[in-house]
């Protein structure tokens, strides 16, 4: 498996796999409704994110195995009450290609990514089951804020090197995320 940064080329093959990956389950009576008929409100999300000003190529890798392109994850800008940080999502995974490493590949690369670029913090909504074996906490416990409060312990930050205490107060996500 390869991890490399995101080009134009592969996104055709990008939004396919973010339908997959979040594709309602056959019989969940689920549309994708913020997305359109039947089609995943995150390919409209990430459509948009890709066309945003907050968009963070360097942070916008793809996985690639024998040449096909099985996962990817993009990050934009974000801020904590007027300090920057890194709002990491969607992130996908072809339904074929899960429980093989693929993401757990592509979130190393990405937290080493924003280390590098001297992010202080990255956060996410995501599943309280698999973040925390990259070090993400509730985002509460570091004094940061979801933009809903009903996410809870949902919401999660990783703190990088340059992350400081007096880094807290409400997260705001890139723009395109208030459409959703």
């Amino acid at each position: 498996m390869i991890v490399r940064h995101e080009q134009p080329a592969d996104r055709p093959r990008i939004f396919e796999l973010v339908a997959e990956a979040f594709a309602a389950p056959a019989g969940s009576g689920a549309d994708g409704a913020a997305g359109g008929a039947g089609e995943p409100a995150e390919v409209g999300l990430l459509a948009q994110l890709f066309d945003g000003a907050d968009y963070l190529p360097a942070l916008s890798l793809v996985a690639e195995r024998d040449g096909r392109v099985d996962g990817h994850v993009i990050c934009t800008r974000g801020w904590i009450d007027g300090f920057r940080a890194v709002g990491l999502g969607p992130l996908a995974v072809s339904p074929d290609a899960q429980r093989e490493g693929v993401g757990i590949a592509l979130m190393e690369a990405v937290i080493a990514g924003a280390e590098a670029e001297g992010e202080p913090a990255i956060l996410l909504l995501g599943s309280t089951e698999y973040y925390p074996r990259f070090g993400f906490v509730p985002a509460s416990s570091l004094g940061i804020q979801a933009p809903d409060l009903a996410w809870g312990e949902n919401f999660m930050a990783l703190p990088l090197a340059s992350f400081h205490s007096g880094i807290r107060g409400p997260f705001r996500y890139a723009a395109p995320f208030n459409n959703l």
